[in-house]
This record gives structure tokens, C-alpha cells and sequence, in this order.
């Protein structure tokens, strides 16, 4: 494999920060392909709320790992690593460039510095917690990890129903406590690739101004609001990530007729500000980048310069 092959450029950005537009424009100068990093641009049905790249976006380049799962799936960052490594590896074998895109830094940490070795949880494993907690309700479940790994227990909310079913998951299917499996080296699963990281950090103050627009826009202007209530008719669990994603569980109060939907609003830009906040303390304090971009991306040619020179660094 050659120097140009291992290649791997990284663009990761708070929400609304115009990492998709640049990711669009750099696939197009380098001979790329764009690659989902982000943990809801995984799902089909919501691309609205998602901000999924559009069918146009999608002419222009090639993309992957978008609108992949049903929003009844529970996707992960192990699921979402092997893909995305596998995408990596076929788009080295056409001579393009991998361009990895999104904000959910979990999954950045992941490609960049490797997961826990935890192995693959038995579909039979997984059935039994499913009985469990179906049968005593998940505070009982999360007593029962208390007993059997109290230094797990006590990082989780009795409420994070996903991660104490994982939890309880792995200590029955391997006989070791999540708490331990942390402390074990983490397993690159691209140890040959050279990455270039090159993030965006607009000041708080402008980041809040354009999630404000970009929420009034999806609910007034995109359809935001049809997209939920076709969620809604589908009764899923109110814990799924797509139920989860930013402006699903407010506008939904809306669509209940339980607020007006100026409170609904109100509330989703609030979440959605508290959100992007956490992403640029993350990216701020986790992430070292090659290329630092302080300003949100619409267009500027020297973005691409800089990632250019930083990849051929």
C-alpha cells in the first residue's frame, strides 16, 4: 500500500458549523469520497432533523454510512467503527481519498485512537438481559449492576437504559466487568492510516445564532415537522437515538398538543445550544487537529489550501 493510499482526512465541527458543505468541497478538489461520522445521520426518516446531506449533496459527491439503519435500531460506536473502517479500506483500493465527516466525538476517539476489546455479545446474551429487564424493569436491572460492577454503576444514570443493558450484557456474556474491560489497552482497528485532522471552532456566540436559524428553517421552511409525526406514528421506544436526536422529543410535545410551538422551539434551541456547546469543549480539549478553522465554512478557498498543505505535510 502506498504513502497516498493510508490517507485519511478527518473534518469534525460542532453542529452547524458547515463541516458537510467543506466536506463536499474537499472530495471535490482531492478526489474524495464523504464518510458519515455523525451518530444520527446513520438513520433513515430523519434527515430533516439530521441535517443529512441532501440527494443534491449527494450527486455531487459520493457518500457513505448515511441513512443506513432503520430508526428502530440502536446503532453504536463498535458497529459504526467497523463500517466505517471497511469503507476505508475499499475507497484506498480506487485511489480516493477517505474524507470522514461529523461531529459525535466518540466516534472521532474511535477511528483515531481505537476502542476496548470487548468481543461480540451472543444474540442469546443479549435476549436473556432483554427478559431481565422486561421482567423486573430497569431498576432492578440497575441494582443488579450495582452489585456486579459498582464502579460502572456509579458513572451511569439509573435512567441511561442503554448503557446499563450493555453493561450487564458484557459482564455475562465474557464473566468481566465493564469497568475492567475498560482498563485494558484499546485496539486500533486502522493502525496503517495517516490522518489529517482539521476541525471547525466558530465562537459560541455565532455557533447559537446559526442553530437557531437552521432550527426555525427545518420547521418552517423543510418539513420538520411531518418527519416527527411519521416517527411518532410508529411508536418506538422514547430511548432510541433517532427519538433522542436534537428537536425530536420537544416538537413532539408540540405534536401532543402538550405546549404551543413557540415553547417547543424555545426548548429544542435551548438543547440544541446546550448540545453544540459540549461538542466544542470536546473538540477543544480532546481533539488535536492538524488544521483549526475559526470561522463556520461558506466557501472559503483558503480552508481547502490549508487542508491541502496539511496533507501533503
Amino acid at each position: 500500500m502506498t504513502e497516498l493510499a493510508r490517507k485519511v482526512l478527518i473534518i469534525a465541527g460542532p453542529t452547524a458549523s458547515g463541516k458537510s458543505s467543506l466536506a463536499i468541497d474537499a472530495a471535490k478538489i482531492f478526489n474524495g469520497v464523504v464518510v458519515n461520522c455523525d451518530a444520527l445521520q446513520v438513520y433513515k426518516d430523519i434527515p430533516v432533523i439530521a441535517a443529512t446531506p441532501t440527494a443534491d449533496d449527494k450527486r455531487q459527491v459520493e457518500h457513505r454510512l448515511y441513512e443506513i439503519y432503520d430508526c428502530s435500531k440502536r446503532g453504536n460506536v463498535v458497529d459504526w467503527l467497523d463500517l466505517c473502517v471497511k469503507e476505508i479500506r475499499e475507497i484506498w483500493k480506487t485511489n480516493r481519498l477517505p474524507i470522514v465527516v461529523g461531529g459525535t466525538g466518540m466516534y472521532i476517539d474511535a477511528l483515531l485512537h481505537g476502542v476496548t476489546p470487548i468481543p461480540e455479545i451472543a444474540a442469546n446474551c443479549r435476549t436473556k438481559v432483554e427478559e431481565k429487564l422486561a421482567k423486573y424493569g430497569l431498576a432492578e436491572l440497575y441494582d443488579y449492576l450495582q452489585q456486579i460492577d459498582p464502579l460502572t454503576a456509579q458513572r451511569l444514570h439509573p435512567n441511561d437504559k442503554t448503557r446499563i443493558v450493555r453493561a450487564v450484557e458484557i459482564f455475562l456474556a465474557t464473566g468481566q466487568k465493564l469497568s475492567e474491560w475498560f482498563q485494558k489497552p484499546l485496539v486500533q482497528k486502522l493502525p496503517e492510516a495517516k490522518f489529517t485532522v482539521a476541525k471547525i471552532m466558530p465562537s459560541q456566540a455565532e455557533l447559537e445564532a446559526r442553530c437557531r436559524e437552521r432550527l426555525d428553517i427545518m420547521v418552517y421552511q423543510l418539513g420538520a415537522l411531518a418527519e416527527i409525526e411519521k416517527l411518532l406514528k410508529r411508536n418506538l421506544p422514547a430511548d432510541l437515538p433517532a427519538m433522542k436526536a436534537l428537536g425530536v422529543p420537544e416538537l413532539s410535545r408540540f405534536l401532543r398538543q402538550e405546549c404551543s410551538l413557540d415553547e417547543a422551539l424555545a426548548a429544542a434551541k435551548l438543547h440544541t445550544r446546550q448540545y453544540a456547546k459540549r461538542q466544542r469543549t470536546w473538540l477543544r480539549n480532546k481533539l488535536v487537529a492538524d488544521v483549526t478553522f475559526e470561522q463556520p465554512y461558506q466557501g472559503q478557498k483558503d480552508y481547502l489550501q490549508q487542508i491541502k498543505i496539511a496533507l501533503n505535510g
